[in-house]
């Protein structure tokens, strides 16, 4: 299915579909400034093949989905928890899409921020999670998860002018935050950073999504309440969203695995997408056989 915009909550969100309708829907939400197209076009394919209906969109703010307005003072919304918007409007917005697509409810994977976002679509609208898988992420508890100090300086940093600067700028970047234990792949990145420039950059929107995970609050203790099969993977060399911010995540939801992977940092390198695969069929496994698949 090519990119497709779909008017929910009064915003466009772009989205795009891979595998048949019939299989079991997978909603894939990426993280902070990050675009759907990071969740790599072989990758959703792969899982398209597993027998899944993968849906992946732009978040609000990024990509070629809708520009938000509103400007953000970010030690005020962690201090206020103040923000021109929250997560759990951009948890609405999933939901929103699902219903646009006809579907009742989906395993539900999010990636760092994406993650976040993912957490609070099951705490929101539990009945449309069949199952909730957790990359990188962590819970809004403040203690945990915290970045190393030069992921930090360089998350805060002024954003870069022009394609060439901004493909510079995010090679530097995963060369911090990416993982230690694997290859770092300057190609396939410099074409990740190339295409999604392409596609439109938001910084802006960078610092609203940002707001909106400063100001979110602790859902420790609403993750505990859910009932629903969930997978934690996490890196053991993470320096952006620390690994104790999956292992709280793991003890929070109840009914969860726990996956450390070692030398993985804050990327997905391509040499972990079949465990990947293994934890995300096992997680959809162990979901009730009796959710409505499409309305």
């Amino acid at each position: 299915m090519p990119e497709t915009i779909a008017t929910v909550n009064g915003i466009e969100l772009c989205h795009e579909t891979f595998g048949s309708p019939d299989g079991r829907p997978l909603l894939m939400i990426m993280g902070l400034a990050s675009q759907m197209i990071w969740w790599d076009d072989e990758l959703c394919e792969h899982l398209a093949a597993e027998g899944f209906f993968v849906i992946r969109y732009d978040n609000r703010d990024a990509g070629r989905s809708s520009r938000m307005t509103g400007r953000v003072n970010l030690p005020l919304a962690y201090a206020l928890r103040t923000a021109p918007y929250s997560l759990a409007d951009m948890a609405g917005d999933a939901a929103g899409l699902l219903t646009r697509l006809g579907v009742e409810s989906a395993h539900v994977v999010g990636a760092s921020m994406g993650g976040m976002v993912a957490q609070t679509l099951a705490i929101e609208y539990p009945s449309r999670v069949r199952s909730l898988t957790s990359i990188m992420s962590t819970t809004g508890n403040r203690f945990v998860g915290r970045p190393s100090a030069k992921a930090l300086a360089m998350l805060l940093s002024a954003p870069p002018r022009g394609r060439e600067e901004y493909v510079d700028s995010l090679v530097r970047t995963f060369r911090v935050i990416g993982s230690p234990g694997y290859p770092f792949d300057e190609a396939r990145m410099r074409e990740r950073a190339e295409r999604s420039y392409d596609r439109g950059v938001n910084p802006g929107g960078t610092a609203r999504q940002l707001a909106a995970i400063m100001s979110s609050g602790d859902r420790s203790r609403a993750l505990r309440k859910l009932q629903v099969p969930a997978l934690v993977v996490h890196g053991s060399k993470d320096p952006l969203v620390h690994v104790s911010g999956g292992r709280a995540t793991a003890r929070a939801l109840r009914e969860s695995t726990l996956d450390v992977v070692p030398g993985m940092g804050h990327d997905l390198p391509r040499a972990i997408w079949p465990r990947l695969t293994r934890g995300l069929l096992e997680t959809a496994d162990r979901a009730s056989p009796h959710y409505p698949q499409r309305t």
